[in-house]
């Protein structure tokens, strides 16, 4: 059910039946959505809490439901949004820091419990193989005893991991076509952002980035911008809660992307709709949208929205 100030954000945006929904609303209209975006966890960084969850992200088209980074409880979060695991076709990694690959192969092992019977396709940046490997090793007795014991079909087979070594094209099928961008995030360099280009439109995740006009660039034009945001007033409560505050504050400046940033980033790339995700501090539900997007309307006029936790965004979008 939708919260009151959802319904009145979206209102803002041109009603409901624009932009972005919650799933269980308006499941008539959703039904028929060719290309859709659930943001799954919108929370960036790998503490656990009550409140949204940690980075994830569905993008389903034409049935096809491909998943960008798995953070702790994706396989929750794709239930709660009514999408079967056993039918996940394809995952990506944008890079290996724990909160986007921490449930990589939970996510694998789940579908499987609840019925994989054809593979899953991952991509993922140099050490998705390896972590792949590992992954069968810390859980070989389990998957042994389950497919002697239950009949089950090897999920280690089932599973196909791919290592993104360059910029280019990372899989195409008829519906779309996915683009790998490599974008820093220190001290990390194999990190990628990703380009969705679909029979509906192009969706862009900018994925973790420090400040890179290059990143506007590859995402000129897009219809959908979801951009990882950091709240600088927001850090030092952040400080409060860990005992390495200085070393983190240094890591959150120079590794992720500021909101004024963001603004100089879409009055670049000029997306139909930008969304403001992955949001550093993610757990401050003190912050309101208007606070995350003050500072991306210095330089960014177009329609722009914070993501929640099983928001949706449908596309084509409105005129």
């Amino acid at each position: 059910m939708l919260h009151r100030r959802d319904l009145l954000k979206l209102s803002a945006l041109g009603g409901l039946a624009s932009l972005a929904r919650m799933p269980g609303a308006l499941a008539q209209s959703t039904a028929k959505a060719r290309t859709r975006i659930v943001f799954l966890g919108t929370k960036g960084g790998p503490r656990i809490g009550l409140g949204r969850s940690n980075p994830a992200n569905l993008i389903m088209v034409n049935d096809t439901p491909i998943v960008l980074d798995c953070g702790a409880g994706v396989s929750h979060q794709l239930v709660a949004a009514k999408v079967p695991l056993q039918s996940i076709k394809y995952i990506l990694l944008s890079h290996l820091h724990s909160d986007h690959d921490l449930d990589y192969g939970n996510l694998a092992y789940n579908a499987w419990a609840t019925g994989l019977k054809t593979p899953i396709h991952a991509f993922g940046p140099k050490g998705t193989e390896a972590m792949t490997t590992a992954y069968w090793e810390v859980n070989k007795f389990d998957i042994d005893t389950r497919i002697a014991d239950e009949g089950r079909p090897d999920l280690r087979k089932l599973l196909i991991a791919k290592d993104i070594d360059a910029d280019g094209v990372v899989f195409k099928t008829d519906d779309v076509t996915v683009t790998a961008f490599r974008t820093p995030h220190p001290p990390i360099v194999d990190n990628f952002a990703y380009k969705f280009e679909t029979p509906d439109g192009v969706i862009v995740f900018s994925s973790d980035t420090a400040y890179n006009p290059k990143l506007a660039e590859f995402a000129k034009g897009a219809d959908v911008l979801v951009h990882e945001a950091l709240y600088v007033p927001g850090i030092d409560g952040i400080m409060k809660k860990v005992t390495n505050g200085a070393t983190l504050r240094k890591h959150l400046l120079a590794s992720h992307t500021t909101t004024e940033d963001i603004g100089r980033i879409a009055a670049i790339a000029q997306p139909k709709l930008l969304v403001l995700s992955h949001l550093v501090p993610g757990d401050n539900d003190s912050i309101t949208d208007e606070q995350w997007l003050a500072d991306v309307k210095k330089h960014f006029n177009g329609k722009m929205i914070v993501a929640k936790d099983l928001m949706e965004v449908t596309l084509p979008l409105p005129v």
